[in-house]
């Protein structure tokens, strides 16, 4: 069975553009650069895509497609192992998808207010859900998006990191994020005497969830969570 044509001019496309992007920015690459570098003219490419900023989201849509797929197998698992799934996933796609991520880094705004923004919110928002557990409290939601940023963010930033290494530190830094306060932490503004107490304080259901929460963070993940395999990527669904 030989590969549709079609499909595979798309492919070298987004790779041309992906590769442009990088090179000079979104902004900065036209279409005709796209076409010159293939040897396409530039209907061509309007043909594929019929406007540049669809380049940008086809760029995006495995990476969407990964983290909404990991999100969907975690959604039935119990509050830790959900927890856990979701961040040693997330983390692992974010690898995967390591140059598109760094493109898109710069220029997620300009895939607009269209299905592949909304999808990405919505993405986000699933995953804090997922992370702070059912009935989070204020600390239990901000931590949750400390963790995905924690998940996300170096990827971008340390270019020069292996893989492996930055994995394991990423981790290591979800961990400490999540893990409970000592008993001796200074206590926090709205606890301090005289303070006016903050609508989440107290030892309500809320902050007692909490706090187990907490307290099943310190010991990572569960029991062979990091010592099992990482999150299988489908070729398919790496960057092009």
């Amino acid at each position: 069975m030989t590969a549709d044509p079609a499909d595979d001019t798309r492919t070298r496309i987004l790779r041309a553009a992906l590769d442009l992007f990088a090179e000079h920015g979104y902004q900065r690459t036209s279409l005709r650069q796209i076409g010159e570098r293939l040897r396409l003219s530039k209907t061509a490419i309007l043909y594929h895509f019929p406007a540049k900023e669809h380049l940008l989201a086809a760029l995006a849509e495995p990476l969407v497609a990964d983290l909404e797929a990991l999100l969907d197998s975690a959604q039935s698992q119990p509050t830790e192992r959900a927890r856990w799934t979701v961040l040693e996933g997330w983390l692992d796609i974010m690898l995967a998808h390591r140059r598109p991520l760094g493109m898109l880094f710069h220029d997620i705004a300009l895939i607009g207010r269209g299905d592949t923004y909304h999808r990405l919110m919505e993405v986000a928002m699933r995953a804090n859900d997922l992370i702070a557990g059912p009935n989070a409290g204020r600390r239990e939601r901000v931590l949750a998006v400390q963790a995905v940023g924690a998940c996300s963010d170096p990827v971008v930033f340390f270019t020069d990191v292996s893989d492996e290494v930055l994995r394991a530190d990423m981790l290591d830094g979800a961990r400490r994020l999540l893990a409970p306060l000592p008993a001796d932490a200074a206590p926090r503004p709205h606890e301090e005497a005289g303070a006016e107490p903050h609508e989440d304080a107290g030892a309500g259901p809320h902050e007692e969830a909490g706090a187990g929460r907490r307290a099943e963070a310190t010991a990572g993940p569960p029991t062979g969570a990091t010592a099992g395999p990482r999150t299988t990527v489908p070729p398919s669904r790496r960057e092009p």
